[in-house]
This record gives C-alpha cells, sequence and structure tokens, in this order.
C-alpha cells in the first residue's frame, strides 16, 4: 500500500525530471500530476480538483510536493492529509519572479507559497540563493497589503528550511569535436524555456547584432516552447537561419544530450533563475558557460 504522495500540479521540465527521479528510488510512493500547461490555472486551482482525485487511505505517512501546490487548501479540504509529513520543494518563488512593473505582479501566487510554508512540516529549496531571496522578500512582499499585516513569518519559517540541489543523473559521454578543428564556426547553444523571464531578447539581439558586423557561429536553440511564444524567436529564426544547427525541443534526451555535446558554448540571459538544470547538463557535456553574474550563477559556477 503507498505511504509516500507524490504530488505535481505543473508536470514538465525540471518539475517532470524531479518527479521521474523520486518516484522508482522511494518505495510504496505513488504520484499525482497534472500535466505542464495554463502554470497560472494549476497554481490557483490545483488543489482542489486533487483533493477530489487522490484517493482517502490510512497508510500515506509523507506527502511531498512542488511550491506550485496551495497546500494550505489541499489539508484544509482534506483533513486527512493534514497530519502526513508535509515536504514542499521549491523550483523557484513567486516573491522573485520578474515583472516589469509591481502593479502587474499577481499578489495571489507568491501569498499561496507563504501558506503553504506555513502548513508545511519541511521546506526544501534548489538553492540557497532560491531560500534566501524567498525568505528575505517576505516582509516586502506582505507590505503590498493594505493594513493589518501579519508580522515575523520569515522567522517562523526558516526553521523549517534547508537547500537539497536538484538531482541531475547523466550518463558517461565524450566531447564532441569536428574534424574540421581549426576552420570550424563556434558553436552557440541556448537550451532555456521561451519565455520572456529567460530574456531570449538580449540573447537574440546580440547575435543578430554579432551577425551584421560580420561574425559567424553556429547555433542551437533548445528548450520547450509554450502556447504564447515572445516574438523575438519568429524574427531571430528569419535573420539567423543561415546559422542555425538545431531549433527547438529534442524529440529524446539522447537527441538533446547530442546537441549540447557538439555546442562549444551555453548562454544564459535569465532575469529569473533558481538553479539552471538546462546550464549545468550542457556544462557537463563540454560547454563552456556564460551567464549573468547574479541570480544563482555566481552558486553554481563560482569563480
Amino acid at each position: 500500500m503507498p505511504e509516500v504522495l507524490l504530488i505535481e500540479p505543473f508536470y514538465g521540465g525540471s518539475h517532470q525530471q524531479l518527479m521521474d527521479t523520486l518516484e522508482p528510488i522511494i518505495k510504496d510512493s505513488v504520484k499525482f500530476t497534472l500535466p505542464a500547461k495554463k502554470w497560472h490555472w494549476r497554481a490557483r486551482t490545483a488543489a482542489l480538483y486533487l483533493s477530489q482525485v487522490i484517493p482517502k487511505n490510512d497508510t500515506y505517512r509523507i506527502l511531498f510536493a512542488s511550491s506550485v501546490l496551495n497546500l494550505a487548501e489541499l489539508v484544509a479540504l482534506r483533513p486527512d492529509l493534514l497530519n502526513l509529513k508535509k515536504i514542499l520543494y521549491f523550483h523557484e518563488n513567486q516573491l522573485l519572479y520578474p515583472v516589469k512593473k509591481q502593479q502587474d505582479r499577481d499578489f495571489q501566487y507568491g501569498y499561496n507559497q507563504i501558506l503553504s510554508c506555513l502548513v508545511a512540516d519541511k521546506i526544501i529549496f534548489n538553492s540557497k540563493f532560491n531560500q534566501e531571496s524567498f525568505l528575505s522578500s517576505i516582509d516586502t512582499f506582505l507590505k503590498l497589503i493594505p493594513d493589518h499585516r501579519p508580522k515575523n513569518l520569515a522567522e517562523e519559517i526558516r526553521p523549517k528550511c534547508c537547500v537539497i540541489y536538484f538531482p541531475i543523473f547523466m550518463p558517461e559521454m565524450c566531447k564532441y569535436i569536428e574534424p574540421d578543428n581549426k576552420s570550424r564556426r563556434l558553436h552557440v547553444v541556448w537550451p532555456h524555456r521561451w519565455e520572456h523571464d529567460k530574456n531570449p531578447e538580449l540573447f537574440f539581439n546580440t547575435l543578430m547584432k554579432l551577425h551584421e558586423e560580420g561574425y559567424e557561429f553556429k547555433l542551437s536553440v533548445l528548450g520547450q516552447s509554450f502556447k504564447d511564444v515572445p516574438a523575438i524567436f519568429e524574427e531571430a529564426k528569419a535573420k539567423l537561419d543561415n546559422f542555425i544547427v538545431n531549433w527547438g525541443y529534442q524529440s529524446s534526451k539522447a537527441e538533446y544530450f547530442k546537441c549540447l555535446q557538439s555546442a562549444d558554448v551555453v548562454v544564459s540571459t535569465a532575469n529569473h533563475e533558481f538553479f539552471g538544470v538546462a546550464m549545468l547538463e550542457a556544462v557537463h557535456c563540454g560547454c563552456y558557460p556564460i551567464a549573468p553574474n547574479r541570480l544563482v550563477y555566481p552558486e553554481i559556477f563560482p569563480s
């Protein structure tokens, strides 16, 4: 009978990767997930749906979920889950998610994460940057409440927190180098989600500028895309067509690693990064990392 509940309301990308890593090695576990679509709706409504589909069972001892889930709502709707050891895993935090204007920030997402922390027994962050940026932002975030603000929540939450770096399992591999090593063009890879928080505009505008100045290179743009793709991707594909080697999400992990092995440099221009799985995978495959000296990058690529 299952003893461990694994819950992921946004089963895609690194969220899926973590669940698929944990499920085979955690004995007597059972997984409940929702497809990686409409992130905002998953954060808002997944708890109600999951409260109806998770069967009642007296054998459950542990509940492990990502912070996309509103844990407070779930245990309120399902009191039978309240006494389980509740572990919350932070892939990212919404208190620091970049927005163009503060008034554009949806207060509810960050507020849900704070509530989830208050009811969790253990809180795991995938990096020190993620943990400290979350805890240090709570007081400022709560100042958005017009009056009667709660106090000292960071102090209440911190003792339950720890950092466990995201587990990455990759095969042994040798760096692939083309035979015409001296004459070949530099191969640049960008292996990130096709979304605005990864700042693709800076990346592509830089490459288009290099192209205008006469520099030649090869380009692989990997990563997952969703319904609303930033317009810069279509523009870059047209203007850099002669340089493109790979474009889009790869059909398998093997093909993905093959692309990384063939590249020389991996670039991040992100405004929002709490761990950087793709960057570490690329470095493992032999790429030299170029990343901002901020966010999680000084932690995973120390000088």
